[in-house]
């Protein structure tokens, strides 16, 4: 049935006019944004939503959607091009990469690093899609059958594992948590009809936009940070001249094989942490890389230029990629920042995100054709599977090509640019001026988080599940007749109730990060 599923996908994504070219437009725009310093696919992606939402009745839903995810997937893989050449991670993802990337650059092995990091992100990608199509249509038959009282429990896990496991700080964590969600709060309440928390200012009886907070928090505060910087980078000579080894700028079948063990076990490490909430790749490049630095023979070559120090990060952050949608797809909360913003394509073409959008429901119409939800879900599965093939062929042949022209960038012409980019983004999601206001102000916000290491992934995904969150807590309170204690029942009108094992969960998590961060604290002390 999957197996008929994805070749249907296949066949909507080739029989939309648009999708197959934005699909490769977003390969190469992902790598770039990657690979620019400070810059993320979660910012490209902010800056590009309204634009796409905009066009969508002319592009069509899929096109718009496959573009964004497949920035997802290239972006991720382009923050190693800044890694390898630049020893500056393109994005937090690739950090683990600069540990043995730029010694093979300052070696004259670029090349070598570049197509290392090109088949194991390729690699890593396709593996964690692949978990992606089989788990999360396997996981929403069981999640199906939740109602309210497991769908809070499991929106409260959430927020739990978000807050307490994403930053350094369990309380900066959660106060992040809290913030994002404060800020959902403002607004009508959709049951009431009454406003909450708007101070008097008519403009915010609607409620914040998810664009003009990701552009703040993502992007604008990165043109911040940038302004405070007057280095420009910088790019070392990639030549391998004076090196006897003819195979210097080429990653041989013998690394390939030696590596493809060491690849598959840091594309599981990454799929696990992809389908656990706000976790991502930044965390998934350094778990991989440790361990398989404490595994190797030669672990004290690492960090010196082996090709292992770039293959296990590389795998593990790409492989985030496609996991961290199964909680999206099938509960309704997004894995990561991206998967956060994915949310508006979803919504802006109809569909409600969670175990229902595989089930039949009545068909849409979209790039001049009429597609079911689960039909347009294996298109985007489909996208992602071309799009890895794709921002391979790019890396593998223009890697250096694109590191050369970067390096070269005047960044106080390209900075400014970008700002422009996000205040026209944030203009036109609802044609507010004071939407403009709200992102320069998140903008500061977002500024100050990064530098007092408050989590603004965080944020984001606590903004954009409180509404979900409160409907599920409201109406387990219509159905409850113990009131809060429905969360704790193992039963319910009559039925078996997941809820207080998701809320165990969450505590667990807790416990453990906090005795984990107790550990920490008492080796550093001694």
């Amino acid at each position: 049935m999957i197996f008929t599923d994805i070749l249907g996908g296949f066949e909507t994504l080739l029989n939309d006019q648009y999708a197959i070219w934005f699909v490769l437009l977003a390969s190469f725009v992902g790598i770039v944004f990657g690979a620019l310093p400070g810059l993320t696919a979660a910012a490209a992606i902010a800056m590009m939503l309204p634009i796409l939402i905009a066009y969508n009745d002319e592009i069509g839903g899929l096109a718009g959607l496959a573009f964004l995810y497949v920035i997802g997937k290239s972006g991720r893989y382009g923050g190693s091009i800044a890694a390898i050449l630049f020893n500056t991670p393109g994005t937090a993802a690739s950090a683990a990469t600069m540990q043995d990337g730029y010694p093979m650059t300052q070696s004259g092995r670029a090349g070598k690093a570049l197509k290392t990091a090109t088949i194991s992100s390729a690699f890593g990608d396709y593996f964690g899609e692949i978990v992606l199509i089989f788990g999360a249509v396997f996981i929403a038959t069981f999640t199906r059958k939740f109602g309210p009282p497991e769908n809070f429990a499991i929106y409260l896990m959430a927020f739990i594992i978000i807050g307490s496991v994403v930053s350094d700080s369990i309380i900066k964590g959660i106060i992040s948590t809290l913030f994002g969600a404060s800020i959902a709060l403002i607004g009508e309440d959709t049951i009431t009809g009454q406003f909450k928390m708007t101070m008097g200012i008519d403009e915010l009886e609607s409620g914040m936009a998810l664009v003009p907070l990701l552009s703040g928090v993502f992007v604008i505060s990165e043109v911040i940070i940038q302004a405070e910087k007057s280095a420009k980078v910088k790019m070392i000579d990639m030549s391998a001249d004076g090196i006897d080894d003819p195979t210097a700028q080429y990653f041989t079948w013998a690394e390939f094989k030696r590596c493809l063990p060491l690849m598959f076990r840091s594309s599981i490490i990454g799929s696990l942490i992809g389908m656990m909430p706000g976790l991502g790749s930044s965390v998934a490049c350094f778990v991989a890389y440790g361990e398989e630095k404490r595994k190797a023979k030669n672990k004290d070559k690492w960090g010196t230029g082996v090709v292992e120090g770039i293959a296990a990060p590389e795998s593990a952050n790409n492989a985030v990629s496609g996991p961290s949608m199964i909680p999206l797809l099938t509960l309704g909360i997004p894995g990561s920042t991206i998967a956060a913003v994915l949310i508006g394509m979803f919504l802006v073409n109809g569909l409600q995100v969670g175990p229902q959008i595989f089930a039949t429901e009545p068909p849409l119409f979209m790039g001049g054709q009429l597609i079911s939800p689960r039909e347009f879900i294996f298109g985007m599965f489909a996208a992602g599977l071309v799009g890895i093939a794709c921002y391979a062929l790019i890396g593998y042949f223009l890697a250096p090509v694109i590191g050369r022209v970067i390096s070269k960038l005047p960044t106080h012409y390209l900075y400014p640019f970008i700002f422009m980019i996000s205040i026209a983004a944030s203009y036109s999601s609802r044609a507010s001026i004071w939407d403009v206001g709200f992102a320069l102000l998140f903008g500061v916000i977002g500024y100050g988080m990064r530098r007092t290491n408050f989590s603004a992934a965080a944020f984001i995904i606590a903004f954009v599940l409180t509404a979900s969150m409160e409907e599920a807590f409201r109406q387990s309170m219509i159905i409850s007749d113990n009131g809060l204690m429905l969360f704790l029942s193992f039963e319910y009108q009559n039925k078996f109730s997941y809820a207080p094992i998701f809320l165990i969960i969450g505590t667990a998590v807790v416990v453990f990060r906090a005795i984990s961060s107790q550990r920490a604290k008492s080796k550093a002390g001694s």
